[in-house]
């Protein structure tokens, strides 16, 4: 049985720029560990390596590769101390890993990692679903984290859920978020990444927020995004965020994902799209969109089902 294909058609899609948008965008590519860890069938950790290879030769310059979170938290990520050394030979700053804490990243420094991200709430409900403490008592447990990770030059990222909607609280004030924004870039981290976790923002939305974080000190070279498409927003959040100058865009290959504490949370933005919109800009991504699509045919095939990504679906065939 042959691996499916993916065959964009010639020329397309065709490239016409907007005024006032950046002329490079980074991809940070969380499918290995945000994409992967709402699955229920724990997929071998040899595959999980294959995707990451599969990944990077496609270009994706950051790859998001596991979480040594407690196994029991998130059975899915259990094995990583087994897979980070089959990723061998990749560079280690393109493969960010989270870390809940200063037992995570002792287990991250003593395998090599050199970019770790840490994972905040901006709501009280989701902090205590998602790590049994208050917004401040999570921030607490940050600072030690980032101020080590600091110490040995390692990358540090914030994550920053609910930004935009929690399934418990509802609305979530823009002065909330720029209140736990600011905490985490004071603590030391070098980008933030704002998640829209049940995909309920809207482009307005968006750039008000952005504002705000600017008015409040955090850079716009500081921040990046990452939407979930609950509602079919997220490439109209994405491209309020380039309208802002954001060049920083979280997403999915294959669209997979979801947050295990907040049911919901569908899917992430799926790389494809993403490549597909930009590279109709003429914005610059460095990622090879048929190798991409290729990838999460594979994958899609491996667990079972068909790729939620719309790109995928159009460009894949099997021969």
């Amino acid at each position: 049985m042959t691996e499916p294909t993916a065959t964009p058609a010639t020329g397309l899609p065709m490239e016409v720029a907007a005024e006032g948008l950046p002329t490079r965008v980074r991809i940070h590519e969380v499918g290995p560990r945000d994409g992967l860890q709402n699955e229920q069938t724990v997929v071998p950790t040899e595959i999980k390596a294959e995707f990451i290879r599969k990944l990077a030769a496609a270009g994706l310059p950051v790859i998001e590769a596991t979480s040594f979170v407690h196994p029991k938290w998130v059975p899915q990520l259990a094995d990583a101390e087994q897979l980070f050394p089959l990723l061998d030979g990749l560079d280690p700053r393109r493969l960010p890993v989270l870390v809940p804490n200063e037992r995570g990243l002792t287990r991250a420094l003593a395998l090599g990692a050199r970019r770790i991200a840490v994972f905040g709430s901006a709501t009280e409900s989701f902090a205590r679903a998602n790590l049994n403490r208050t917004v401040d008592e999570a921030l607490a447990m940050f600072a030690p984290v980032v101020r080590r990770a600091r110490d040995e030059k390692v990358h540090v990222r914030g994550y920053l859920s609910m930004c935009f909607g929690d399934p418990w609280e509802g609305a979530v004030p823009i002065a909330q978020v720029v209140r736990v924004c600011r905490a985490l870039f004071d603590l030391g981290c070098d980008e933030l990444s704002l998640g829209d976790t049940i995909g309920v923002a809207t482009p307005g939305h968006v750039q008000h927020l952005l504002a705000a974080l600017n008015e409040a000190g955090v850079p716009t070279s500081a921040l990046g995004v990452h939407f979930h498409d609950t509602y079919g927003q997220a490439l109209a959040n994405t491209f309020a965020a380039l309208q802002h100058g954001v060049t920083t865009i979280d997403a999915s290959a294959g669209g997979l994902g979801g947050c295990p504490y907040a049911k919901s949370a569908t899917g992430n933005l799926a790389t494809e799209d993403l490549v597909w919109m930009l590279h109709g800009l003429g914005i610059e991504t460095g990622v090879d969109l048929e190798r991409l699509t290729a990838t999460s045919a594979w994958l899609a095939g491996v667990l079972g089902r068909p790729s939620p990504s719309r790109t995928v679906r159009a460009l894949s065939h099997k021969e």
